[in-house]
């Protein structure tokens, strides 16, 4: 494989994907990118084993398998759903000095990976659109983002905040509620930490960023950023509050700047966000497609 070519290589870490669904991601890759982006399924994305795309040992090995591979520059997560936290603690310390290198988009349970990427500072996590948005409203504008931002390091791809250097990080609130007290979550010291959630119910946000904000690892961050809540179910009983409400109180408890509304969530319209500061020289090398299933 030539070394001029930038190569895409996706694995689902937790739920599976379809054939189709590889085959229609890769159809838009080829109209909107032509010879620009080669897209790789691991025939892992295929797998299924319960809830999951295979075991948890053939999830495990699938990443650390293309996350090493030098013959491929981005690994990109083609679905979120549960299961990301189950692979292999010690695949982490197996990664190469090429996974190192690497560039790896997804959000929502995958952002598990991105945290423990980031907070063992290998690779370039980033907060992004997935193959798996493609069904939703709009969901071929999100493919073309995130192929826009990995081929061409597009910046209109990026929630606006990224363009300004801060540092950055973004989580679904549940995901990250969940992972903030294990050793996978990075200090965010000093972090714009976006969040976004979708089909919580209001006071189950509410417990979350209880849970969050009072995490020593998000005590010192520079402010937090709320994005979409969307499909919230009605409760019994009204919680009370708006979702920014809820973040704002949270916040004020904290000691943290509430900051805005950010661009991300659970839909079409999801911004990326690249993790740390943000530098897009790594995306800006061209490369082409030949969508490969094996």
């Amino acid at each position: 494989m030539s070394k001029k070519t930038k190569y895409i290589s996706l694995v689902c870490p937790g739920g599976p994907i379809t054939q189709k669904l590889a085959d229609e991601v890769s159809a838009i890759a080829s109209t909107c990118f032509g010879a620009q982006v080669e897209l790789h399924f691991h025939r892992q994305c295929f797998a299924t084993a319960g809830h999951f795309a295979g075991p948890d040992a053939e999830r495990s090995a699938a990443f650390l398998e293309v996350a090493n591979d030098p013959n491929y520059d981005v690994v990109w997560f083609a679905r979120g759903g549960y299961g990301a936290c189950r692979l292999d603690d010690a695949i982490f310390s197996a990664l190469n000095e090429t996974a190192r290198q690497k560039t790896y988009l997804g959000y929502s349970d995958a952002g598990m990976i991105l945290a423990r990427l980031y907070k063992d500072k290998i690779g370039k996590p980033v907060h992004g659109p997935m193959p798996s948005d493609l069904p939703r409203e709009g969901g071929a504008a999100a493919i073309e983002r995130a192929l826009g931002y990995l081929v061409k390091g597009d910046a209109t791809t990026l929630e606006p905040t990224a363009s300004d250097g801060k540092k950055l990080a973004a989580f679904n609130i549940t995901v990250l509620a969940h992972m903030i007290g294990t050793g996978w979550a990075p200090d965010l010291s000093d972090h714009i930490v976006m969040l976004e959630d979708i089909g919580e119910y209001l006071y189950r946000i509410d417990r979350s960023l209880f849970t969050v904000m009072s995490s020593p690892k998000i005590k010192n961050a520079a402010g937090v950023m709320l994005g979409r809540i969307s499909d919230a179910p009605e409760n019994d009983r009204p919680f009370g509050q708006t979702d920014e409400e809820i973040a704002q109180y949270w916040c004020g408890r904290a000691g943290i700047p509430y900051l805005g509304r950010a661009d991300i969530g659970h839909d079409s319209a999801n911004k990326i966000v690249p993790f740390g500061a943000a530098v897009h020289s790594n995306c800006s090398r061209p490369a082409r497609l030949v969508s490969l299933h094996r």
